[in-house]
């Protein structure tokens, strides 16, 4: 499997990677089981910071699509295949987009779901709490 990124494209280096090793895997170009290059490794090779690919690989985990086996290293996980189909990237645009659009048909602003959805992510308290 050789991974290519393009400094150039307007799609992050991590999500290349991400869309690169799930189109391997959809490929048959690498099998369940079969070896990745360290986080070091592939990072020296592609010339990036590791903690671009320490981001990628973390999310192909998070969906099942590689595994890491402690210090024996990463691997394709058994259902790579299947998993690589999933993108949950689409799958929250959609429910913010479904949740926006309820929000709007309620006559909220714009500012008041800002707001309302910073303090959610940063766990804050509501002030009219």
């Amino acid at each position: 499997m050789q991974v290519i990124v393009d400094t150039n494209s307007s799609m992050p280096l991590f999500a290349q990677l991400v869309e690169q090793i799930k189109q391997a895997v959809q490929a048959e170009l690498v099998a369940p089981g079969d070896a990745l290059p360290s986080i070091r490794q592939l990072a020296t090779d592609l010339r990036m910071n590791s903690k671009t690919v320490a981001k990628a690989y973390s999310l192909l985990e998070r969906d099942s699509v590689i595994q890491t086996k402690g210090y024996r290293g990463t691997f394709i996980h058994p259902d790579a295949k299947a998993n690589s189909n999933v993108d949950l990237s689409s799958w929250v645009r959609a429910q913010l987009k479904q949740t926006i659009q309820t929000l709007k048909a309620a006559n909220v602003t714009d500012s008041e779901i800002r707001i309302a959805f910073v303090e959610i992510m940063h766990n804050r308290p509501n002030s009219g709490d």
